[in-house]
């Protein structure tokens, strides 16, 4: 029968979303697996019984039913009702936290349970497509800027109208991670001013891009903890920035604090003393709340008001948009589960520098996270070291050195100059070639020719002077190049059969090519940024 994976309904208080979407199962089937949902797993993210069953589930009709398959899926980690139910062998893939669930692994070592924690995927390349906590962030920071617009008691936007005018609202995010940009990139839509702080200066550029102004302290130390995360900063750099906060607060409307560092309590960012500075009528939404909260006064899963400054403590953001959390869920688990062996080879190898570090409990077992692998170390030095055994060759060439580092165009390095003679006589060649042709050739020929050497030496230039990595989007730019010489050649095309003709012919063949070419990378780069019909981004 293969692999059966079984999809239980959530327990935790308010939890909407479900691990498997009809559109998941589908993938799901296709691989391999079996799936079972049990009823009403999908009711709150608006996917019904019958739905699932089209996509090629059964339904289990109780929770008992899906414990007793080979893999469950699950979003929260599970209750203890839930994991006495797991038996020797299962497979669970889940958000598990057990940083904050310290009695979980050891009863999953009882029952002995191979347990997944989603949240400890590594944050690398080839993991972006599992990475749920990117996902459900890019999500909770969009919902985050819709709870606050509806929290403030204005508009976002500038207003002009003939009852007044308002300027825009002032945002301040603080963490510029995947939900904080995603928050900058809602409040930027609804035409927010909006400034962003985070500790590691990589988030810059990324802040800058999406049209925020990001905002610095005197202390220079980088808060980069690896892996995408912040670490735990110094007493100095944490002095400067509740000056720099208690600064901004005295002329935001809306703070969105999005802080957290791996596996401890979120820091405290905006004390009472910071809060005080804020505004009556201002929100504060705090999306660390679940893990103690960047505000003094967030109460975990609620909204209150303090001072006059409504702080929402919201833990259920991604949640609240069940629908569209649910699929990107599900889909992060799809890849999860093919990069194990999909159906037919499926298994969880703790050689897979993918897996590895998601697995917690395996044969009874609580497994370390595995060490950190350092990086390679730098070529350059190795190549250095056959110079420092010969200082006597390395000293003679070093006039030449700048020819050896080329024009930074990534072609390579480029050739040493020759005689300045050489020059002269290859300027003489070509001038003697052009005298000797103005003599036996046509009259007409001459101009032609001098055209098509210009015409090659512009586009050598035009292409060897763009970095290669725009090769690609400049290919589909010389269609209108290729327009130009398509025109030329048909005129050059006559009744006779001559070289003119001849070269003509040539002239369109290839710069159809070119076109047609052209057009199909424009058309294939244009599909990478549309929409599917069900309106995520291909």
């Amino acid at each position: 029968m293969g692999i059966q994976i079984g999809v239980p309904r959530e327990l935790a208080a308010g939890e909407c979303r479900v691990a498997a979407t009809p559109e998941s199962v589908g993938k799901l089937v296709k691989a391999g697996f079996s799936v079972a949902v049990q009823a009403g797993a999908g009711q709150a993210a608006g996917h019904d019984d019958a739905q699932y069953v089209a996509a090629g589930a059964t339904v289990a009709p109780d929770a008992a039913a899906v414990w007793k398959l080979d893999v469950v899926l699950k979003v929260h980690p599970p209750q203890p009702a839930e994991v006495a139910q797991a038996h020797e062998g299962l497979v669970l893939v889940s958000l598990l936290q057990p940083e904050r669930n310290p009695e979980l692994p050891a009863a999953l070592n009882a029952a002995k349970v191979t347990a997944l924690a989603l949240e400890r995927v590594p944050r690398v390349t080839r993991a972006q497509k599992m990475d749920v906590l990117s996902s459900q962030a890019n999500l909770s920071g969009y919902r985050a800027v819709v709870e606050a617009a509806a929290a403030y008691q204005g508009f976002f936007g500038p207003q002009m109208t003939a009852a007044g005018a308002t300027p825009p609202a002032k945002v301040l995010i603080i963490g510029a991670g995947v939900a904080g940009l995603a928050a900058l990139g809602a409040a930027r839509a609804l035409g927010a001013e909006v400034r962003a702080f985070d500790t590691r200066a990589a988030a810059r550029e990324q802040v800058e891009s999406l049209g925020g102004k990001f905002l610095t302290v005197s202390v220079e130390e980088s808060g980069d903890g690896g892996g995408g995360y912040g670490k735990v900063m110094s007493q100095a750099f944490i002095d400067a920035e509740m000056a720099l906060f208690r600064a901004q607060a005295a002329e935001v409307d809306v703070v969105i604090s999005t802080a957290l560092v791996p596996g401890t309590k979120a820091p405290l960012l905006l004390p009472k003393d910071v809060i005080c500075h804020l505004k009556p009528g201002a929100v504060v939404v705090d999306m660390a709340a679940e893990q103690g909260g960047n505000c003094e006064v967030t109460v975990p899963g609620e909204c209150v008001t303090w001072q006059g400054v409504k702080v929402l403590g919201y833990t259920d953001l991604a949640s609240r948009m069940a629908n569209t959390s649910s699929k990107f869920f599900a889909n992060n688990l799809v890849h999860l589960l093919n990069e194990m062996g999909g159906g037919a080879g499926f298994k969880v190898d703790l050689d897979n520098d993918v897996i590895r570090p998601a697995v917690v409990t395996h044969g009874g077992e609580t497994l370390p996270p595995p060490p950190r692998k350092e990086p390679s170390p730098a070529a350059a030095p190795k190549a250095a070291a056959p110079a420092a055994q010969k200082p006597a060759a390395a000293a003679a060439p070093v006039p030449a050195a700048p020819a050896a580092h080329g024009h930074g165009h990534g072609h390579g390095a480029a050739p040493a100059p020759g005689s300045p003679w050489a020059t002269v006589a290859g300027g003489l060649g070509l001038a003697a070639l052009f005298a000797w042709l103005g003599h036996v050739a046509p009259p007409s020929f001459l101009p032609h020719f001098t055209v098509f050497v210009l015409a090659c030496f512009v586009g050598w230039q035009v292409v060897w002077s763009v970095t290669a990595a725009l090769h690609t989007p400049l290919m589909s730019v010389t269609n209108a190049i290729s327009g130009i010489i398509l025109i030329g050649g048909l005129l050059q095309v006559g009744a006779d059969v001559d070289l003119a003709g001849l070269l003509g012919a040539a002239a369109v063949l290839f710069a159809s090519i070119n076109v047609a070419g052209g057009f199909l990378v424009t058309q294939r780069m244009l599909k990478m940024f549309r929409r599917n019909p069900e309106g995520g981004a291909r």
